[in-house]
């Protein structure tokens, strides 16, 4: 921690302050919505991030008459929905599937990861640079807004309360960084904050939340009016793009620090010894019970990552993995925050979405070298499940073929599950950002995914 003689300049406040936001801002942010929204469904949004793109097969769309070679080892069991089956390692979803709708007809055309995961969390196509390819291509400034940055500049939140929260790591494997997870062209002062700590740690803490012993909030004020002072020939000086990025984030940082409502959210220990268990005791069931905290702390929209990149991309022993660990993990965190939320009227006002980027190929298959099979990409078919804010739980919308393969009702896109996000939350129908050459874009550019709430199926 500096030492608090030594907070004279900018970025040293920002290092103490808003340690998990990074960008910079570029030019051509957008306009807003002159109309009035009076249909919000939900307060909160929560985005359970199944990263690596998990098996419809293997977990919410189960063809047990499909040969071997396609239904692969799990059996499928009834659940609470007559007629409606799930895979075996999913034992209390099945139980609670009445409040659940499963998503069955998800699809779009890309099956890369960096791809597929700026259209599942924007829900538009990567811009792919000109002369630049789409297998190397990584997160930019000139990504669309993800939903909460989205949320963020049209419905700016209230002081100290961030719009968006996304936990419990950035998506970064080696040199790639996976696009989609920032405000991209709108500019850094929209970034969702990120929390880069495991709340399984027994020593989980956010740094950025905690002052230096002898600095109270009366004195962080008092030092934030003296250095806008200090700085303030040079702000005007310097009116870049890059300045402005971090005046943007110093602003985060002084919100946040001087917020009680998201520094207790943080405290994830005053949860009881018995509560934590039920959520699990790995990073991804207390990344759910940390988003609760979140959502109960006012914060908008929540993204939690289950564990790292790419999870689940099962090419290799993709029925082990499944069963040992990410289903049971899921299964028992996905079921006691349903029931948290429930008790606690949450459920009512919060969205919950369980997705992935895309889903897994039907056939089995075993990469050269290995000799354990998994399966590959796959998104002209995926499943997803939704609860929540006025969806109509114990349903099941949309089918696929025998084989899971392709739709055989209508498809649903990232760009509707993005339109059904901005809708429940009242975002108007008109409201528009504009892109770095001026372009204006709708940001409900798909169809909102009117079963969920209805059940009436088109």
């Amino acid at each position: 921690m500096l030492e608090p003689q030594f907070l004279t300049s900018r970025r040293q406040l920002l290092q103490v302050g808003a340690a998990g936001v990074t960008g910079m801002a570029l030019p051509g942010t957008g306009t807003g919505s002159t109309e009035t929204a009076t249909n919000a469904r939900a307060k909160s949004v929560l985005i359970v991030m199944l990263s690596g793109g998990p098996s419809q097969l293997d977990m919410l769309d189960p063809k047990p008459a499909a040969p071997a070679e396609v239904r692969g080892e799990f059996q499928a069991v009834s659940t609470t929905v007559p007629s409606v089956s799930v895979t075996e390692h999913l034992p209390r979803l099945a139980a609670g599937l009445d409040q659940w709708t499963i998503l069955r007809s998800m699809a779009h055309r890309e099956h890369n990861h960096l791809l597929a995961t700026h259209i599942a969390l924007t829900g538009r196509p990567t811009p792919i640079p000109r002369g630049g390819s789409d297998l190397d291509r990584v997160e930019s400034r000139n990504d669309f807004p993800n939903f909460a940055s989205a949320v963020d500049f049209v419905r700016p939140g209230e002081t100290g309360i961030p719009t968006g929260v996304s936990l419990p790591n950035y998506m970064i494997e080696g040199p790639l960084t996976w696009p989609g997870q920032h405000a991209g062209f709108l500019g850094a002062k929209h970034d969702p904050w990120q929390i880069n700590h495991d709340p399984n740690d027994p020593g989980f803490q956010v740094d950025s939340l905690t002052l230096p012993g002898d600095v109270s909030g009366h004195r962080l004020v008092g030092r934030r009016t003296l250095l806008d002072a200090l700085e303030g020939r040079q702000r005007r000086a310097q009116n870049s793009a890059e300045f402005q990025a971090f005046s943007d984030h110093q602003d985060v940082a002084f919100s946040l620090l001087t917020s009680a409502r998201v520094a207790d959210a943080f405290q994830i220990d005053q949860e009881s010894p018995e509560d934590r268990d039920r959520y699990g005791r790995n990073k991804f069931g207390q990344s759910l019970l940390l988003a609760r905290r979140l959502i109960e702390s006012g914060v908008p929209v929540v993204q939690a990552t289950m564990g790292i990149v790419q999870t689940w991309d099962t090419h290799v022993d993709n029925w082990g993995r499944l069963k040992n660990t990410l289903l049971p993990w899921l299964d028992t965190g996905l079921d006691a925050l349903m029931r948290d939320l429930k008790a606690s009227g949450l459920l009512d006002q919060t969205l919950v979405i369980v997705m992935g980027e895309f889903g897994r190929t039907p056939r089995v298959s075993t990469l050269p070298g290995q000799t354990v099979p998994g399966r590959d990409h796959w998104a002209h078919a995926y499943s997803g499940l939704f609860a929540g804010a006025g969806v109509r739980g114990g349903q099941v919308i949309g089918a696929t073929d025998a084989t899971a393969a392709w739709p055989t009702t209508r498809s649903w896109s990232p760009a509707d599950v993005g339109s059904t996000i901005f809708h429940a939350l009242g975002i108007p129908s008109d409201a528009v950002v504009t892109d770095p050459l001026q372009r204006p874009n709708h940001l409900i550019n798909g169809e909102v995914i009117e079963p969920l709430f209805t059940g009436q199926q088109t």
